[in-house]
């Protein structure tokens, strides 16, 4: 009952807004939902509502009018360190077929896990029909790097975002999702032109080299982003390409925990190279790239969340070049896990250590 209190009345209190300062203007930052327990990432629901993943395993659905609930029928999650339910998108076609996305480390064993992408019904606050469409292989103890976003492109494909599960070397093997950018079909089959088909490696895999891809998301053109966790410094923005290498652990531009040199360097003959890299890292998180319906001057800019500064970066971009940074709030929310952009163009965000989710519009 407290949870439903507090949910009605920070919808019906605009003056909660605080007013902050950017490059486009002042902007208004709302809290929308409170009292949520590790929130890992948001869906907007044609309704007006919401469905909010919270990281011990809890589906919630939040009414337009503040009312949420726990959303019944979920698979089996083992929650533990950074794994847990973690994504949640609707299918393009939700208005029609109810259709949602679920990423989550699902259990192997006595110790180990993977992860795993469901699809489902929501029918009311059940899920209903659901099937997993894809497992990580191998699944490997440890509680560290799922990755985990999930993209739909809008014709049928799925982009999913695996991380190295502490296994660095395994990200440039091809016999293994792990470090990886998958592509499937929404029904969990492998489309006949990804780049791996029919070359003896796994045939979801899209892009090889990736430490843990957390952020994710398409932009005007329909080209994936994804951002990814260095170690001490060196997390990246990358556009991924079918087939090619972005050369997690070969080279980086951060160093081990340990100060020790990561691979050969920062570079190496057939390994990309990062559009753009933080040193010191941001530990970035969820990403968008916006469409610029309330800020034309933001239009196409990128939008990551940290965990580490509790900000949002800011990327300018001028195509595939990233021209400067705005770090937008810093210091002034907890770990931001989620950043997406809201039906009326307003921006949104889950900050995991406040437990609360955030609206950003234009100042009035």
């Amino acid at each position: 009952m407290l949870r439903l209190i507090c949910a009605l009345a920070l919808l019906a209190s605009p003056a909660l807004a605080e007013r902050l300062e950017t490059s486009a203007g002042p902007v208004e930052v709302t809290p929308v939902v409170e009292d949520l327990d590790i929130p890992w990432a948001v869906a907007f629901l044609p309704d007006g509502g919401f469905l909010i993943t919270e990281r011990d395993g809890v589906l919630l659905r939040i009414f337009a009018g503040g009312e949420r609930v726990e959303v019944t029928g979920l698979p089996d999650i083992r929650a533990s360190g950074q794994g847990g339910l973690l994504d949640v998108v609707l299918d393009p076609g939700f208005a029609e077929n109810a259709m949602i996305y679920l990423s989550f480390s699902k259990p192997e064993g006595f110790r180990s896990a993977h992860t795993a992408v469901a699809k489902a019904r929501l029918v009311g606050n059940r899920l209903e029909d659901l099937d997993v469409i894809f497992e990580q292989t191998p699944a490997t103890p440890g509680g560290r790097h799922f990755g985990s976003r999930i993209v739909p492109d809008g014709k049928g494909h799925l982009f999913i975002t695996t991380g190295d599960r502490g296994e660095s070397d395994e990200a440039q093997n091809l016999q293994s999702h792990l470090g990886k950018i998958i592509r499937i079909r929404d029904d969990g089959s492998v489309p006949a032109d990804n780049p791996f088909v029919g070359k003896g490696a796994l045939p979801e895999i899209w892009s090889v080299g990736h430490r843990n891809a957390q952020g994710a998301a398409l932009d005007g053109e329909q080209n994936l982003w994804t951002v990814s966790h260095g170690a001490r410094g060196g997390d990246e923005v990358n556009q991924p390409k079918p087939g090619l290498n972005y050369g997690w652990p070969k080279i980086s531009y951060g160093r081990q925990y340990s100060g020790q040199k990561i691979g050969v360097g920062t570079a190496k003959a057939g390994l990309e190279q990062p559009i753009h890299y933080w040193d010191p890292s941001i530990a970035p998180s969820g990403m968008v790239i916006y469409s610029g319906r309330l800020w034309p001057e933001w239009e196409g800019d990128i939008f990551v969340g940290s965990l580490k500064f509790d900000l949002i970066s800011r990327l300018a971009r001028d195509g595939r070049a990233v021209t400067g940074e705005e770090r937008l709030f810093a210091d002034r929310f907890s770990r931001i896990r989620d950043v997406r952009e809201g039906p009326g163009g307003a921006l949104w965000f889950l900050a995991e250590g406040d437990g609360t989710l955030y609206r950003v519009t234009p100042a009035r």
